[in-house]
């Protein structure tokens, strides 16, 4: 029996702990919180759950020599040190977090070992990057070239529950979502690199018509002209990865963002109500006509989709902060939150969409496009914590089955990795559907 730990009990933990022990695997979930990672094992006798907390090196040591293969569900700053463990060991590692400059410094160490250092195995990154590389792979195969590659991914609550004026409510992360306002982006158009500064990241939203969901906004995501060479298409002309929203959420956004209330300035809030925090960062005096004096002064409607999300929250309200000296990230962020959690009996869903402009050998154009939409069970799981964590549950046991056999460090975008993750996903009903020889007008405008 393989001995599989894992690292973390958070929101996305569930399904790859479920999976591996129903696999008959030993799985160890060692986290701070013991009951909760009591609650992941939920009776199995193959699991066991330990305390642990990140500064106990000596324990991680312990645990990672003890065990077959490790998982590090840890924020994305720790996975470093967990590696390194690994390595001294020589026992492989599977993250679903982006590879970091420092992480990859240790490819060469890992190689060394003769391990497999495995990142971005989940969903964004993850399902991403393995779709991708299947329609790339074959595109280049048959002698084409990518001219143009979006890539847009979302996690979103499904249609029916997708009822407050942001239509969102949080399945992961939820300070994560909000900071990412605060990303600038990079992507490049018809050959032109477009730096986006953070303040227009909400600006011009692409509007995508998804099957059966409806009509999308997408925004742009962090740097996208890296991927041109990690998917290995240097002839592309347009790169952009973006992020699915409903319509609405942009322009709430960005006028959240030009109101100042999601900045990291520190602010004295011991007098202060909600109505005053916001007139105080948008810089008006009259607190009566708060609403109408932000519609003139930032040139809004005063019925916009922005004021009715900041009425929604309680912007204007005279309700006290109770805080002292605070960021108006941290209060707009916790306002947020306890608003739009996701309720137990509530769907949430992934939506992804590849869409590829392609010149073929013969010298005619295609538009490629694959699509995936994927919905969580109340019952069950969240989709996002499924798609994010199913990935990685399976590479787990490709690798302790020598079904993965490279060594260094990694991320799913070669066919050794992709076919075979992509192929299991799909019996554990994560499908993505994939079209070839669209016409041009499908491509997106």
């Amino acid at each position: 029996m393989k001995r599989i730990l894992i690292l973390g009990a958070g929101m996305v933990a569930h399904p790859i702990v479920n999976h591996l022990l129903t696999k008959n695997h030993f799985v160890t979930v060692a986290n701070p919180d013991v009951e909760r990672a009591n609650q992941l094992i939920h009776g199995f006798t193959t699991g066991k759950a330990v305390y642990w907390t990140i500064d106990d090196p000596e324990s991680l040591e312990t645990m990672v020599a003890d065990h077959d293969i490790t998982v590090s569900l840890l924020p994305f700053a720790l996975h470093v040190n967990v590696a390194k463990a690994c390595i001294k060991h020589r026992k492989p590692m599977v993250t679903t977090s982006y590879i970091s400059p420092e992480m990859q410094a240790l490819d060469a160490s890992a190689k060394e070992a003769g391990i497999i250092i495995l990142n971005e195995m989940g969903l964004d990154p993850g399902i991403d990057h393995m779709s991708a590389m299947r329609i790339i792979d074959k595109i280049h195969d048959r002698g084409g070239v990518v001219e143009e590659f979006y890539s847009f991914c979302g996690a979103l609550p499904a249609p029916e529950a997708a009822d407050n004026p942001f239509k969102y409510k949080f399945s992961w992360s939820p300070k994560g979502v909000i900071m990412a306002g605060n990303n600038d982006a990079r992507y490049l158009h018809q050959g032109q690199i477009v730096d986006l500064p953070t303040k227009d990241l909400f600006k011009h939203p692409i509007v995508v018509d998804f099957d059966t969901v409806g009509k999308l906004e997408v925004y742009p995501n962090r740097d996208s002209v890296a991927y041109m060479d990690i998917y290995g298409i240097p002839e592309a002309r347009t790169m952009m990865r973006g992020t699915f929203r409903y319509e609405g959420w942009c322009e709430s956004m960005d006028l959240i963002k030009r109101l100042g209330l999601i900045s990291s300035q520190i602010i004295d809030m011991k007098e202060m109500a909600y109505a005053d925090l916001l007139a105080h960062t948008a810089g008006i005096n009259n607190i009566p006509g708060l609403r109408a004096e932000i519609a003139e002064k930032f040139d809004i409607s005063p019925d916009s989709k922005g004021l009715e999300a900041l009425a929604w929250l309680g912007y204007f309200s005279d309700e006290p902060i109770g805080r002292e000296v605070e960021t108006p990230f941290e209060v707009t962020s916790d306002l947020m939150i306890s608003k739009m959690d996701l309720g137990l009996h509530e769907r949430d869903m992934v939506v992804m969409q590849h869409t590829f402009l392609v010149l073929g050998a013969n010298g005619e154009k295609e538009v490629i496009r694959s699509r995936m939409l994927d919905f969580g069970s109340p019952a069950t799981d969240t989709s996002v914590a499924r798609t994010v964590a199913l990935p990685a549950a399976l590479a787990v046991e490709m690798i302790l089955s020598g079904n993965i056999s490279e060594m260094g460090v990694f991320r799913p975008v070669i066919p050794a990795i992709y076919h075979p993750v992509l192929s299991e996903l799909e019996k554990l009903n994560i499908r993505i559907t994939e079209e070839f020889g669209l016409p041009e007008s499908e491509n997106i405008r």
